[in-house]
């Protein structure tokens, strides 16, 4: 016999608890979460929270060098921290304004500024366009009060409120009239929105300023190039002109303005103890629109100096820095000449000692296993004012006395492995490998010559100065300027403006005249309203040198006095009930 499975005892269905409300489905909670976030995300606090966060990532960049700036001082930190230069590089701590994380930050405080400041915006509009709020009904409590009973009917004393309170709804006192029940007349009156305007403004130029620095990012470019005096040109027709180049994130470098730049000679000027005074490059340029007419004798001269860029075609040329250029000429024995100019690199900005390597290929040669045996490199220092020692050093920054002490260097330069190589120095591994051997080694002054074994002649012909352009093009510098100018503009009024409010109630007697209550409150901080609280209670109230008021604003001042009589207590502040 086959028996079935035994079954389980059905059970009780569990009861929902009684009183609880269901619980919201799940995008509605997704709907309350992202509400949530925008509402933190667009308060003033979290705006001044990033704002904060953002100086205080800039910090690094200010601190520590950039390769944006200066690839030399980031090499020189990895040399003196090999340990800490790694980790600080991981984080993006030696190009700050091109990481993610500084990126998140700005774009957070964009946000977060404009969602606050739209609300507030709308705010202030429909505040200047509200009367002011209505006369409360006890101003015996305000900080600033007075009664008096004048002996003057409503429409007198009201004629005289008017006069003292008028103006627009952004300048002086803007005015409202009620009537209340029992004759009441009733005078609100407030002044001083224009500190909202201002802070408004402030805020708003904050956005401009952010805006205004990422056109600059995106659309702006910024690269440097080095440039012989003596009438050495440098256009500004593709990156490929430039030494070292920095492009916006939408920039390709194919539609650059090509405005050029003749260097036509350079002046520097040091104190006795070689000290700079003063660097001036003699320039000529042309615009684009001379480039593109073709006139190539047409050249507008300009004087540039240390913090006095030119400024042609929305960019800005500024003068960064200088050097020298040895100039070379060898010559081999069959007798052909080649000369060799190229800057050198100063290593002692004091006394602009100088390093470099000049770099010659002999002329007419195809055979590629003897070109890796004829090429010559003129390395050594250069000494603008030398010591004439054996050992050559420099004591002076300005041509006084040049000199060059020159290692020649023959053998294979490394120029056809494809491979790019500084132009201030030659292949160490050339060097080390035996593919490149020093064959001659000498202290020249301009004119002199050292000769090889060969029969190959080195002459030293002179020197010539190089000057260190920087080419800026920031479309939204402009931008910065103008909000710059408004946020100084919203900053100073938010400050200086004052916000107040003043009451007037008159109430009729029975006997023709009138009772006059005032309030006053300061809706800000700032003292100064008690005196200005007098001024007013003396011309609208008749009182011809009303009591100075002291600077506290939660000071109580005594109720005015019947006029004419001489006695503050002549009138007694009955309130409202």
């Amino acid at each position: 016999m086959s028996s079935s499975p035994p079954t389980a005892p059905p059970q009780a269905p569990v009861a929902e608890p009684e009183g609880r409300p269901p619980g919201p489905s799940a995008p509605l909670r997704v709907l309350a979460l992202l509400r949530n976030t925008w509402r933190g995300l667009t308060s003033m606090r979290t705006a001044l929270i990033l704002l904060f966060l953002l100086a205080l990532a800039a910090l690094p960049g200010a601190l520590l060098p950039q390769r944006s700036l200066n690839q030399q001082l980031v090499d020189q930190y990895f040399t003196d921290y090999p340990t800490l230069a790694p980790i600080l590089d991981k984080g993006g701590f030696f190009d700050v304004f091109a990481t993610p994380w500084f990126a998140a930050i700005y774009l957070l405080l964009m946000i977060s500024l404009i969602g606050c400041l739209v609300p507030r915006n709308l705010d202030f509009v429909r505040a200047v366009r509200s009367d002011p709020v209505a006369t409360p009904r006890n101003l015996a409590r305000l900080p600033h009060h007075a009664t008096a009973t004048l002996d003057e009917d409503a429409d007198a004393v009201l004629a005289r409120v008017r006069g003292l309170l008028g103006g627009n709804r952004l300048r002086a006192w803007q005015r409202a009239e009620r009537d209340e029940a029992g004759g009441v007349r009733t005078v609100s009156a407030e002044k001083g929105r224009l500190r909202e305007a201002g802070n408004l403004v402030f805020h708003l130029s904050l956005v401009g300023l952010l805006v205004g620095l990422a056109v600059g990012k995106l659309f702006g470019y910024e690269g440097q190039v080095i440039v012989l005096s003596g009438g050495s040109q440098f256009c500004n027709s593709s990156i490929l002109g430039y030494d070292s180049f920095r492009a916006g994130l939408r920039v390709d470098g194919t539609q650059l303005e090509p405005f050029c730049v003749r260097v036509d000679d350079f002046t520097a000027d040091y104190l006795p103890n070689g000290q700079p005074e003063s660097f001036r490059a003699q320039l000529g340029y042309q615009t684009a629109e001379d480039v593109e007419a073709g006139d190539t004798t047409r050249w507008t001269p300009y004087d540039l100096q240390v913090n006095h860029p030119l400024r042609v075609d929305g960019a800005r040329v500024y003068l960064l820095g200088h050097g020298y250029a040895p100039r070379f000429t060898v010559t081999w024995p069959d007798g052909q000449q080649r000369t060799g100019q190229i800057q050198w690199r100063p290593v002692d900005m004091t006394t602009m000692l100088s390093e470099g390597a000049t770099k010659f290929e002999r002329p007419g040669v195809t055979d590629p296993a003897q070109r890796q045996t004829s090429q010559i490199a003129v390395t050594g220092l250069f000494a603008p004012t030398s010591s004439g020692g054996q050992v050559i050093t420099s004591v002076y920054p300005d041509l006084r006395n040049p000199q060059v002490a020159v290692d020649v260097l023959r053998g294979d330069l490394g120029l056809d492995d494809g491979r790019g190589q500084s132009i201030f120095s030659v292949d160490q591994t050339q060097i080390d490998s035996g593919a490149l051997t020093r064959v001659a080694r000498s202290n020249l002054l301009p004119g002199e010559s050292v000769t090889l074994d060969d029969g190959t002649r080195v002459r030293f012909d002179d020197v010539t100065p190089w000057v260190s352009l920087q080419v800026s093009h920031d479309p939204g510098q402009d931008t910065v300027l103008v909000f710059a100018i408004l946020l100084l503009a919203g900053l100073g009024t938010s400050l200086a403006v004052k916000r107040r409010r003043f009451w007037v109630r008159l109430v009729p007697a029975a006997d023709g005249r009138t009772e006059v209550r005032l309030g006053g409150l300061a809706r800000t901080d700032q003292a100064g309203y008690g005196e200005e609280f007098d001024r007013l209670r003396a011309a609208i109230l008749g009182v011809a040198d009303p009591p100075s008021e002291p600077s506290d604003p939660h000071h109580q001042p005594e109720s005015s006095g019947t006029p004419g009589t001489g006695d503050p207590t002549g009138a007694t502040d009955r309130g409202d009930t």
